[in-house]
């Protein structure tokens, strides 16, 4: 795994991590431990937490200079716009709860959003306590077997079930509003109430705080381990990912790409193909297949030059 700070650079240069971002303000923490408030240089570079700069100091605050090359990325995009999310992750999870409207295809689409940046794919069910938990599980049980963790926790009470699965990772929390992904970052850090008072500070945003993503480190889980925790979002669009390769984030239909009677074929209604006779036998789901089809085509559309 990369190290995360370095001693500064020749010429005044420093580099450090990005642990909230805002809009166009960056707050960056240097080697030493100091958060620095920095702006863009230039409106070419698209910077998410977790990202390694290179930072100059100056009047009121910091430069971001340049980026270090990443190792993953996660963001969301549809036809109109891109929003960056978290970069240098190796794992993304996911958080439901019971008691709230749950978008089972937003699930999905993270699933995919992990596998396409390979990353490690983890759901957290939060809020074991409630009584309906266990309509929550049963919900849950078809991503389970298709190989990902359902990690059971009450984040109010015991956030160690998942705190095992932390350790050692760069993880991204993602989730709808409401689903406690708040709650768990301040069960693991019992500060962090008092950290994002003083990243607010340094970005000058004072009320959007919670509008911001901000990433904590978790030293008690083990060295260069941190988890980012993300505005709630209702969709998550993946119009960037390649048509031609979307189907490799599917788990279940890896072993059955290129198999097929036709090279090109759509896995739609073409005579011999095996994702079809799967669906037909039940070894796959026909919600899977759909949404295949429903992002190839998101992806299609946003590359259109007639759009």
């Amino acid at each position: 795994m990369t190290q995360s700070h370095a001693l500064p650079l020749v010429g005044g240069t420093l580099q450090g991590l990005v642990v909230a971002t805002y809009r166009r303000h960056y707050a960056v923490t240097l080697a030493d431990g100091e958060t620095l408030e920095c702006v863009m240089k230039g409106r070419s570079l698209q910077i998410a937490c977790g990202d390694r700069v290179d930072v100059v100091r100056m009047a009121g605050g910091g430069s971001i200079e340049a980026i270090a090359p990443r190792t993953s990325l996660l963001y969301r995009s549809d036809a109109f716009r891109e929003k960056l999310i978290a970069a240098n992750v190796t794992q993304i999870v996911g958080v439901v709860a019971p008691g709230i409207g749950l978008d089972e295809e937003l699930i999905n689409r993270w699933m995919i959003a992990a596998e396409s940046q390979r990353c490690r794919f983890v759901l957290a069910a939060n809020k074991s306590d409630l009584p309906d938990y266990a309509a929550l599980k049963v919900r849950l049980a078809p991503f389970a077997a298709l190989g990902y963790e359902v990690v059971e926790l009450s984040a109010v009470r015991d956030v160690a079930p998942l705190a095992r699965w932390l350790s050692g990772n760069h993880s991204v929390l993602v989730g709808q509003s409401g689903m406690g992904k708040s709650t768990i970052v301040n069960s693991l850090i019992p500060g962090a109430a008092i950290r994002v008072t003083e990243v607010s500070a340094a970005l000058a945003t004072g009320r959007h705080t919670t509008t911001a993503t901000t990433l904590y480190p978790l030293p008690a889980l083990g060295v260069d381990t941190w988890i980012v925790d993300s505005p709630g979002m209702k969709a998550f669009g993946l119009a960037h990912l390649d048509p031609g390769s979307i189907a490799e984030a599917f788990v279940e239909l890896r072993p059955l790409l290129g198999h097929c009677r036709f090279r090109d074929c759509r896995h739609d209604a073409e005579p011999g193909c095996v994702i079809q006779a799967a669906v037909d036998s039940g070894q796959v789901a026909p919600h899977r297949v759909a949404l295949l089809h429903s992002m190839i085509r998101e992806a299609r559309a946003i590359r259109d030059p007639s759009r």
